[in-house]
Order: structure tokens, then sequence, then C-alpha cells
């Protein structure tokens, strides 16, 4: 029970994961209808800011700052977020009235732009990060296991975000804006708000959790330039099973998925790889709008 209880806290670990890329995901498609195959790279080059911003800034540069985690929790996702701004202003905004595989074959090549930029600098088998906080180093006692203290703290602050973005989209006047932006753009501009303006954001916002989801990361995982290509096809299974475009389907779904595949790697480690694969397979066939997803 330990064991299956020990694993079942990593596989959170990794779902946190999963439900922050994954929700990054449904807003941008959910709100502005793109599939962004570039959010894997947002996500990686989140964590290669942190970790330049610690280590190479002063040899670089040649002066003496150092930018710490927690300066780079906030500074990190609003330098994602611009390069968002201008990924949708200056391209995507062309394709919005073209077939989505435009938008998606867009978004990949800026992907293999970033992994090849990245992958000509550093090591393409990862670079440690080491601007943990003293603060979250040792572990805590959970009375089933030792569990390493920044991990937790990893968990509840992706729940926190994730839940917020929810309830932002879902419960407020602005969400409420953005939501009437999209499934009606022409009524919305009538009333005098800005729909380009949102859409911008909206994308840019989408961005910026997948570069904070780096930084959240990068402590725990060798830094690389395949870190978000790694990823990105898994999340996608995430955003299948959940439903495309369905915020809470979006976090519910990487949560229990992480969940899964790390109880799966006690009862039956070789199939921990593939289980959301197969899972998104039978989801696939008996609800293809997903879990959460409206059927159409």
């Amino acid at each position: 029970m330990q064991v299956i209880l020990a694993q079942a806290l990593l596989g959170l670990n990794v779902g946190v994961f999963y439900a922050m890329l994954s929700l990054g995901l449904a807003v941008i498609f959910g709100l502005l209808n793109i599939i962004n195959f570039a959010h894997g790279a947002m996500y990686m080059l989140g964590a290669f800011i942190a970790l330049i911003g610690y280590s190479f800034l002063e040899q670089w540069l040649g002066i003496s700052l150092q930018i710490g985690f927690w300066a780079s929790l906030i500074l990190v996702p609003l330098l994602v977020g611009l390069l968002g701004v201008l990924i949708e202003r200056l391209l995507l905004r062309r394709l919005y009235d073209l077939d989505h595989i435009y938008g998606l074959l867009l978004t990949f090549g800026i992907t293999l732009i970033l992994q090849g930029l990245f992958s000509n600098y550093f090591n393409v088998s990862g670079t440690p990060y080491p601007g943990q906080p003293e603060s979250l180093s040792g572990v805590v006692n959970l009375g089933f296991m030792y569990f390493p203290t920044y991990r937790l703290f990893a968990i509840v602050f992706s729940l926190v975000v994730c839940f917020a973005t929810w309830f932002f989209i879902e419960h407020t006047k602005l969400g409420s804006r953005l939501r009437a932006g999209v499934e009606n753009p022409d009524l919305t501009q009538a009333f005098g708000l800005n729909v380009p303006l949102m859409i911008t954001l909206t994308f840019a916002f989408g961005a910026g959790l997948a570069g904070l989801a780096g930084v959240l990361a990068a402590p725990i995982y060798s830094v690389s330039p395949l870190m978000g290509a790694d990823l990105i096809i898994v999340v996608f299974a995430v955003v299948v099973i959940g439903g495309m475009g369905s915020i809470m389907g979006a976090i519910l779904s990487g949560l229990a998925l992480g969940l899964i595949e790390g109880l799966t790697k006690v009862i039956y480690p070789p199939a921990a790889s593939t289980v959301i694969f197969f899972l998104m397979v039978l989801v696939l066939l008996f609800r293809p709008a997903g879990l959460f997803g409206k059927e159409k």
C-alpha cells in the first residue's frame, strides 16, 4: 500500500504538468480554435529562460546579474507571453480564415526552429537547473513516505494556477467577454469590445501558462531542447481525452492521467508509457467529443 500511495503521489506530480500544459492548449483551442503545436516549445522556452537567467547572464553579458527562481516565476511567463503576442499578431492572424491544418503546420515549424536554435547552444541530453530555492530543499514526512519539498510545492502551486484560471474564464465578467468574443465576434465588437486584442491576449496567456510550467519543471527535470517535444504528444492525448476546448476537462484529465500513469508503473510497468494513448483510443471510440466535451 505504501508503494502504491508513493507512486500515486509521484504520478500526481507528473499530472499537474499535464494539467497545466493541457490547460494552456485548451484555452487556446477553446477560445481561439487554434491547434497550437508550438505549446511544447513554449514550455521548453520557459525552462531555458529560467536556466539562462540564473546561470548564463553573467557569462554572456559580462555583468553580475542572476535571476532567481522566484523572480523567474513572474518574469518568464511574461516573456513567453510576449513571444505569444508576436506569433499571434505577425503569423497566426493571417491564417484564421483557412483550414486548421495551416495553423498546425505553422506552429509545428515554430517548434522545429526553437528546438534547432537551442540545440546549437545547449546539451540535448539536458542541463541541470541549479536555482532551486533553499527554502524548498529537503523532504517532507507524509507518514507513508518522505516526499521532496519542492515537488510538493509544484503540485500545490500548479493546482492553484489551474483552478484559478478555470474560475477566471468561467466565472468572471472578463472571462465571459472572452467567451462571447469567440462565439460571436461581430456582435461583441458592436458592443465596443476590442475582439482582436482579446484574441491576442488569450493566445499570450496560453503561451505564458506553458512558460510557467517550464519554470516549475526546471528544478525537477533536466532542461533540454527536446523536453517539450517529449511531452507535447502526451499533452495532446490528455486534451483529446478531456475534450478539445474544455477547460475543466483539461485539468481533471491531466491530473487523473498522471495518477493512472503512476499507478500503472506499479501494476504493470511496461504499459506505463502507453496507457494514456490506450485510454485515448477508447475515448475516441465511445465518446469522440471527449469526457467533458460537448457533442455536436
